[in-house]
């Protein structure tokens, strides 16, 4: 894990704080390329009453904008949980080129944990991944979340 990782990645947990502070589930994304921020988001789709709002396809849709493009080559998306399978895919068709994520989703993670999409060879485009960045700490604000939903 680079110290440029750590940094974005801190980024994307900030967002996620956001995210907790707005009564969503505290995801944050920040998309990457040649060390600047293209794009940063948190999850929205309580607020916004959308299904996709997820923090990654918010990413995506701002990225596209500000660069005119939907092809998204060159980038990292650091995330703060691992996509799940409607934003893996979107990823690939974006042609994201690396994801960073912190924690492992083991109810819907398609970046290893339960599907790949991301690395599928049936796929055109694969990314490479690097799993576990600040996991820890965004696991925990995971939890925290969910237990004082259930008090």
């Amino acid at each position: 894990m680079s110290a440029e990782d750590q940094r974005f990645m801190g980024q994307a947990l900030e967002l996620a704080r956001t995210a907790e502070a707005a009564g969503e589930v505290p995801v944050g994304a920040v998309l990457v390329r040649d060390g600047q921020v293209i794009a940063a988001a948190h999850n929205r789709p309580i607020g916004q009453h959308d299904p996709t709002a997820h923090a990654e396809i918010q990413v995506l849709r701002e990225a596209g904008q500000r660069l005119g493009n939907y092809r998204l080559p060159g980038t990292t998306l650091y995330v703060t949980l691992e996509p799940c399978p409607m934003c893996a895919g979107a990823l690939v068709h974006a042609r994201v080129e690396r994801l960073v994520y912190g924690a492992p989703d083991p109810r819907a993670g398609a970046a290893g944990t339960v599907f790949d999409i991301v690395r599928s060879p049936a796929l055109n485009h694969r990314l490479a991944v690097e799993a576990g960045v600040c996991g820890a700490e965004a696991a925990l604000l995971l939890q925290d979340f969910f237990r004082a939903r259930r008090d």
